[in-house]
């Protein structure tokens, strides 16, 4: 239960065309995370398979049946969005009950469902509150929860944190994570942000303007990015790309090293320059260089313990084996 394949799969908008044809393979149990800018395709991609969008040309199979033309309820997946869309009258019993009721189970099982669903999303002395007695995090764990006692071929998350500050964000995050290794049911969950991608996914789909750069693990979009385009999305603070004759020198049009293959040095090194901007977060400062001939600005990533102040000269050395070639079309040289 819960492979999803997407086979020349296309959509337009009147003349334009949002997603050119393009092929997806998700397999059962999977956590898959479709990340890119504002604009790529990524939610589109998703309403695709949930079926809130009509498909212009090819097919989508779940679990091996062409679901292209089957509406929403027919699909057997359950998506979660941004907003909470939780009845503000209704307990979170009833909200959760909601779609059970809806699809005529027996109070019985609703009753059961229920109960495993609240303890799994940690909701269980919450059930009698209104959503208006409830925090940002616990109101999504609520749409979760309705979601979930669905039992639902695969979740799909349309940027479900999005409303969430900073440190709910992180919360709930893990208590996804969490949740996925509970159930073993696939997940496909839709971000921009591409620290949730690197850290909640087994499989990352990277998109562009509708096109998937690039399908991989984490580590390996990290370690071997197919093109510019995912070296420099794919990472935070992202790769330093460098072009012209330092390129060159290394038979490419364009060598990418990351904040953290950079060493310093305050007496030498490769390539001289003067701190800007130093961003100090405890364990880790970022140091933003600038004048060093080869870009407006480079990245660093060093211990929080080294001292720099702003204007300061630094040398920064790269790890020649952490250096990224890519060439003239932007791709991937070994």
């Amino acid at each position: 239960m819960g492979q999803i394949s997407l086979n020349q799969v296309t959509k337009s908008f009147g003349d334009v065309q949002v997603i050119p044809p393009l092929d997806l393979d998700i397999n059962e149990g999977e956590f898959v995370v479709f990340v890119g800018p504002s604009g790529c395709g990524k939610s589109t991609l998703l309403r695709l398979i949930a079926g809130l969008e009509d498909t212009t040309s090819g097919n989508i199979a779940i679990d091996d049946k062409d679901a292209t033309a089957l509406p929403p309820a027919k699909r057997g997946l359950a998506m979660v969005f941004q907003s909470y869309a939780l009845y503000p009258h209704m307990s979170v019993r009833k909200n959760i009950a909601f779609p059970m009721k809806m699809a005529g189970i027996d109070e019985a099982s609703q009753k059961a469902k229920i109960e495993a669903a609240a303890s799994a999303l940690n909701l269980t002395d919450y059930l009698d509150r209104k959503p208006g007695q409830l925090s940002g995090g616990q109101r999504q764990r609520v749409a979760i929860g309705r979601a979930i006692v669905r039992e639902p071929a695969a979740f799909l998350f349309d940027e479900p944190l999005s409303n969430l500050d900073a440190a709910l964000r992180v919360g709930m995050r893990l208590e996804i994570m969490e949740l996925h290794e509970k159930l073993k049911t696939t997940m496909i969950y839709v971000t921009h942000d591409q620290v949730e991608a690197m850290t909640m996914a087994d499989k990352i789909v990277v998109l562009q303007a509708g096109v998937i750069e690039q399908v991989g693990s984490p580590l390996e979009l990290y370690h071997k990015p197919r093109n510019r385009f995912v070296a420099g999305f794919i990472g935070s603070p992202k790769m330093n790309l460098i072009d012209g004759p330092e390129a060159q020198k290394h038979g490419a049009a364009t060598i990418g090293v990351r904040p953290e293959h950079l060493s310093v040095s305050k007496t030498e090194g490769l390539w001289e320059g003067t701190v800007g901007v130093a961003e100090h977060l405890g364990s880790d400062t970022f140091i933003h260089v600038h004048n060093t001939g080869l870009v407006d600005m480079m990245t660093v990533r060093i211990t929080g313990d080294i001292e720099v102040r702003h204007g300061d000269k630094i040398y920064l050395t790269p790890d020649s084996t952490q250096i990224h070639k890519f060439d003239a079309q932007g791709l991937r040289q070994e």
